[in-house]
């Protein structure tokens, strides 16, 4: 079954709907989808730790909206296989934001039948079916973060990030920073 357009999702008013009750009949949610984000962090995060890395890139949403996890895996996987070719081992790269959010649609009888919006069952599913996860994503919020060790692998990052804004359902903005005092964690 092929996916909804990101429109009738990523823009709406919506709470996070994630609970499971321990009692089956009184759960919302029956089975939780599985994640499609692979990894959360890649690249040398030995270097980011021991503070070698200078220069932050970070992709900020500008608007409150649900990223799909197959939006955030497509972009996981161009941004890391750009860097791996261009700058191996001279980044860190981490997602910022977990898909938490059940994604729910009441499948429709399509055709010419009247009165049967949730397949002729009444309101037995009014709650709708499972069919993915999306992260809410505040505005402000970061949705990328890539730390570098020099100036050229930082403006390799910046460009990567600036195409990637096209698979994401929202307004963004790239941040480039250089750490004056590297950061030591660990």
């Amino acid at each position: 079954m092929a996916l909804r357009k990101a429109l009738s999702y990523s823009k709406k008013r919506t709470r996070p709907f994630t609970r499971k009750s321990k009692k089956k009949n009184k759960a919302y949610i029956k089975a939780i989808p599985q994640i499609k984000i692979v990894k959360f962090n890649m690249g040398n995060q030995a270097a980011y730790n021991q503070g070698k890395h200078t220069y932050i890139v970070k992709l900020i949403s500008e608007e409150k909206v649900l990223i799909r996890d197959n939006a955030l895996e497509a972009s996981r996987m161009f941004i890391s296989k750009i860097l791996d070719e261009k700058a191996p081992n001279q980044y860190f790269f981490s997602i910022k934001t977990y898909p938490h959010h059940v994604l729910r649609e009441n499948k429709s009888a399509g055709g010419g039948v009247a009165g049967a919006d949730r397949i002729s069952s009444g309101m037995t599913h009014s709650f709708g079916t499972n069919i993915g996860t999306a992260a809410i994503v505040n505005a402000g919020k970061d949705v990328f973060f890539i730390s570098c060790e020099n100036e050229k692998t930082a403006r390799v990052a910046r460009e990567i990030l600036h195409q990637i804004k096209s698979k994401l359902p929202c307004r963004s903005r790239v941040i480039f920073e250089k750490i004056e005092q590297p950061i030591k964690t660990g």
